[in-house]
């Protein structure tokens, strides 16, 4: 039995500024890498782009 990772941080609205999903933060490289990414590392992602959501927020 396999312990199914976190749920992908993705909302559906994919619109990419440089390297970042203004969507859900992640960066591409990210988002390539979330399917075969560790549990570990897919928590990893999703602190990381949430981090950015916020950073981004805070600048505009």
């Amino acid at each position: 039995m396999s312990i199914a990772g976190p749920p992908s941080p993705c909302v559906r609205k994919c619109c990419l500024d440089g390297e970042q999903c203004l969507g859900c933060g992640r960066l591409m490289a990210e988002i390539l890498e979330w399917a075969n990414a560790s549990h570990q590392r897919q928590l990893d992602i999703t602190v990381a782009a949430q981090r950015r959501l916020v950073e981004r927020r805070n600048r505009q």
